[in-house]
């Protein structure tokens, strides 16, 4: 156990510290009253040296170096231990009459010599740096030109505490009225924890502010108040940063866009978010407003089960719930105190991602399938044929040149979706003139168009500009254009013209005077590997993606793209992009 003196005995020990503190402070008084007095006395009297010096030099026309001598003649007349500095206004030393000017160090740094400089006069104790003496330095500044520097060992002896008079007394009066003043004080201080204890529980009862830091006396009383006030203070912080957190939980669970409800042990209701009651009202078969509605429904049975199971060993369990053309993903977490929650989430859009990327894998399979399989076909047909039998290894060489052609534009086409789908910040934006464009596309396809005797009709403004990717766009017209060269027939028209012009959006009309194409397949015209005649598109060699990237390249814009037949005869494809910038 640790000792403790009463605090009797403490307020005797506290005042006997005082007196001999007091006492101790008067000796120290004295003494530095000594030291003062006679530490001035000499300054005077090296003062008077100074201005002695100074008049010698004068007199004599002393000019340095030459006139040393006549100042060590000088110096014989001083006391033995003084010495005699002679500093230039740079802080050169020009002479010393104890050590050789010429090893010394530049003094102009020295105490004494700025106090000097800057006042006309100053003084200094301390060590000296070059022979080790403690030396009490006086220098003075004379017409700015040099400084006379003289000192003294500094070896004064303060006298011994003797009457001191006046000064006695007034420190003996002011001992007893410190010491009284401290009796009360250190009263005051027993009561203090009693009383800052007292307006804290009152400040708390009546929920005002309460004071954010205490002083208390370093005894039991002050002790125990303090170990009060600061555990009240910690538990008052921790209330806070769990409150912290708990807000930062809820938001979460207000900004998800899953379904979190959390229950109690007994499956009452202890915090849902707004879109858990959404979701639920999908599931179940009656539209209800209690949350608790749901461990009765009986889609919920699996969840239910397990949370009766009393041998479980896992304190998660997942099933997957479908309902009005939607799939749910539904999850349940036991905690520690029995607590749960259960957590609903809508993967229908997953779901079909899931299965749009299985069927563009199995796609991608098969187109890749019948190109590979004929080139592989034809070399194989080559190796076979006899080696003078030139002209049928070209033709199975061109056939196969054919064939790593169209998979060649097979995968550039893959490779173009994937890239809008996936990284379609790579493509730059900027303003792109639409005439210059489809001039371009125009002189790319004339051989086509003159090999099929197809004219190819644009009306568009000159000064028409959309925001947005060049390449995108001229993706778009190709496409569609190549499609109308494919499958619409030979000694057509296509035409492209720029209808509308808004504030807000640029109108385009693409046609051709072709066969056009069946009702039924207008809606999947834009499906990827669509094709609306598999012999046609094996005899024209196309991959099935062309209007899939036109299609994305339109959105990828802003703009909107609908298929539709002509009543002339022939496809049409009405296209808007918004005009604003990007």
């Amino acid at each position: 156990m640790k000792f403790r003196l009463s605090y009797r005995t403490r307020i005797l020990f506290y005042f006997s510290v005082i007196i001999a503190i007091f006492t101790v402070g008067i000796i120290l008084f004295e003494q530095k009253q000594i030291r003062y007095e006679r530490t001035q006395s000499l300054e005077n009297m090296l003062d008077g040296n100074a201005d002695f010096i100074n008049r010698y030099i004068e007199g004599q026309n002393i000019v340095f170096p030459v006139g040393t001598q006549q100042l060590d003649e000088l110096t014989t007349y001083f006391s033995d231990n003084m010495r005699l500095t002679i500093v230039d206004k740079s802080g050169a030393v020009m002479y010393d009459n104890l050590l050789d000017e010429n090893t010394m160090a530049n003094h102009i740094t020295r105490p004494e010599i700025q106090r000097a400089h800057d006042s006309g006069r100053g003084s200094n104790i301390r060590m000296s740096e070059s022979n080790h003496i403690r030396y009490l330095y006086y220098a003075k500044n004379y017409n700015d030109e040099y400084f006379i520097r003289v000192a003294l060992p500094y070896d004064l002896q303060v006298r011994p505490f003797l009457n001191s008079g006046n000064s006695f007394m007034y420190f003996i009066i002011l001992f007893f009225i410190v010491s009284v003043l401290m009796m009360f004080y250190f009263a005051n201080k027993f009561s203090q924890s009693i009383k800052e204890l007292k307006e804290f529980a009152v400040n708390l009862k009546n929920e005002k502010p309460e004071k954010t830091a205490f002083e208390f006396p370093d005894d039991e009383v002050g002790e125990v108040s303090a170990e009060i006030v600061e555990n009240y203070n910690l538990l008052k912080e921790n209330r806070k940063k769990l409150a912290l957190e708990r807000e930062k939980l809820l938001q979460h669970f207000q900004y998800s866009e899953e379904g979190i409800a959390i229950f109690s042990e007994d499956r009452k209701k202890i915090y849902t978010n707004s879109h858990f009651l959404q979701l639920l009202n999908i599931i179940v078969d009656e539209h209800i407003l209690d949350d608790e509605s749901l461990f009765s429904d009986p889609n919920f049975e699996e969840i239910v089960a397990f949370l009766d199971s009393r041998d479980r060993t896992e304190n998660m369990f997942s099933t997957r719930i479908e309902k009005s053309g939607k799939q749910f993903n539904v999850r349940v977490i036991i905690f520690e105190d029995n607590n749960f929650e259960i957590y609903i989430s809508d993967i229908t859009k997953a779901e079909k991602r899931r299965l749009l990327k299985q069927e563009m894998t199995n796609n991608i399979a098969h187109e890749l399938r019948t190109p590979v399989t004929s080139i592989r076909g034809y070399l194989e047909t080559i190796l076979n044929l006899d080696d003078e039998d030139v002209a049928r290894q070209k033709l199975f060489i061109d056939r196969a040149y054919v064939q790593t052609i169209r998979l060649s534009e097979l995968i550039q086409d893959i490779s173009m979706l994937t890239k809008i789908e996936e990284a379609a910040d790579r493509f730059v934006r900027e303003a792109v003139n639409m005439k210059s464009l489809l001039e371009e596309l125009e002189s790319d396809l004339s051989e086509k168009f003159l090999k099929k005797d197809i004219t190819f009709v644009v009306d568009v403004p000159d000064n028409l500009i959309i925001y947005g990717s060049r390449t995108l766009l001229y993706s778009i017209f190709r496409n569609l254009t190549e499609n109308s060269i494919s499958y619409a027939g030979e000694s057509i028209q296509i035409k492209l013209r720029c209808y509308m012009e808004t504030d807000d959006a640029v109108y385009f009309e693409f046609h051709d005077t072709g066969v056009g194409v069946e009702e039924k397949h207008l809606v999947r015209i834009f499906e990827r590997f669509y094709r609306v005649n598999e012999g046609r598109t094996r005899d024209t060699g196309g991959s099935g993606l062309g209007l899939s990237i036109v299609k994305n390249a339109v959105l990828f814009h802003k703009g909107n793209i609908v298929a539709k037949n002509r009543p002339e005869g022939g496809l049409m494809f009405l296209i808007t992009f918004p005009k604003n910038k990007l």
